[in-house]
């Protein structure tokens, strides 16, 4: 049977946008299907032809004439790579560069007009995601001879360089508009028969998870005296049970470890930060913080029960839609829950394993996307603490198991 014809994917964004894990999560996947793609990307080239330091944003700066010719030059040579790519074995070569002006984007068409071109244009508007990838960006080597605040500043003001040149590419035929926090197509339009494309629609449109361990907390002092809410410590048992669990995945990479914003999220992970100084990236998001119970915090359930009769019984009959007065529930914390796992795959990007330590309404919530559980039975999935959830959700793969730790 003959091959579908061949492609091109030219990327299209400002610089922290989540090109390059787009085009790691394309290539990836269908390679699987034996479709040999290969990823061409402006930064390598530059690196490889330029080896001095880069990390100067005057580099990047469009006054700058002879940096401008240098920048023309790296993308010809790039050009030229992905054409004798897919001149030999290859099937799809994805350009992964900024290509956000439109003269880049006339010169990139004009070296390769062999093959059709799909431009898709990375979009996350959100200041604090932006914030934390840039912090990411300036970790790599070539802001190595810079501070963190110098680093940023540079990356910063690259972007703004990038920026001020920024035209959106509505003047391509087939092309792809996608919000990369949300895997949401915003616009596209694209010609009948395009090569790949429904397989590559459905990747962009899909959540990536390779290896997700998501974890309770283990035992707090509240939880020995049955409270709800507070920002309690862990246990002398609680915090043998942490370090149970660094010593359960010692020799699993872990780049990322996602935790809430209170003390015993931050105290179960301090054993697994401890041993991988240097390895691991730990973020602390209040969207995975414990559910807000208003009024009743530092209360116990037989407490309650006793001095809020109407209240304990209007939570019994409907746990799911249940408020806690000046606090939430299940239902209104979803959004931030939602929230917070989209910037954890973010941020995590193409990474192998990821960790959430979080809480029981939390995982809940968490876990009822991945096992499509009716709503009014969500408040009653088991959490316990010390067992992990083992969750893989890919376009070949899925998995999910519980693990004692």
């Amino acid at each position: 049977m003959a091959r579908p014809r061949k492609l091109y994917i030219a990327m299209v964004g400002l610089p922290a946008m989540g090109k390059s894990t787009v085009g790691a999560k394309i290539k990836e996947n269908l390679e699987k299907d034996d479709i040999k793609v290969g990823i061409f990307n402006n930064g390598d080239v530059r690196r490889r032809m330029i080896p001095g330091n880069t990390s100067n944003p005057d580099f990047y700066n469009p006054a700058n004439i002879h940096a401008a010719g240098l920048r023309e030059r790296i993308a010809a040579v790039n050009f030229a790579e992905a054409k004798a790519y897919l001149s030999t074995e290859g099937d799809i070569a994805i350009l992964d560069a900024t290509n956000v002006s439109r003269k880049r984007r006339e010169t990139l068409r004009a070296h390769l007009p062999n093959h059709p071109i799909l431009f898709i244009e990375c979009i996350n508007d959100d200041p604090e995601l932006l914030a934390l990838s840039i912090a990411r960006k300036t970790r790599l080597p070539e802001f190595s001879t810079l501070s963190e605040a110098e680093a940023r500043k540079s990356f910063v003001t690259r972007i703004g360089y990038y920026r001020h040149i920024y035209e959106p590419p509505d003047e391509v035929h087939d092309l792809v508009r996608l919000d990369t926090l949300n895997n949401r197509i915003l616009f596209e339009r694209i010609s009948a028969g395009l090569p790949y494309y429904g397989r590559i629609r459905d990747l962009l449109m899909s959540d990536w998870i390779k290896n997700l361990f998501l974890v309770r907390h283990a035992e707090s002092e509240y939880n020995v005296r049955d409270m709800v809410g507070g920002n309690s410590n862990l246990t002398d048992k609680g915090r043998k049970q942490a370090w149970a669990l660094s010593r359960h995945f010692i020799g699993t990479p872990l780049p990322y470890i996602f935790t809430s914003s209170l003390t015993r999220t931050l105290e179960m992970a301090e054993p697994l930060l401890e041993t991988r100084k240097g390895q691991t990236t730990h973020h602390a998001f209040p969207e995975f913080d414990e559910i807000d119970v208003g009024e009743c915090d530092g209360m116990s359930y037989a407490e309650i029960e006793r001095t809020r009769p109407d209240l304990f019984a209007a939570r019994t009959r409907n746990k799911y839609n249940f408020v806690y007065p000046g606090g939430e529930g299940y239902a209104t914390m979803a959004g931030r829950v939602y929230r917070g796992v989209k910037k954890a795959l973010y941020l995590s990007g193409n990474s192998e394993h990821i960790m959430i330590i979080g809480h029981q309404a939390v995982n809940r919530m968490i876990l009822s996307d991945f096992l499509f559980r009716r709503a009014e039975d969500v408040p009653y999935i088991f959490i316990p603490q010390d067992k992990y959830f083992h969750i893989v959700s890919t376009q070949t793969k899925k998995l999910f198991e519980l693990r004692k730790f």
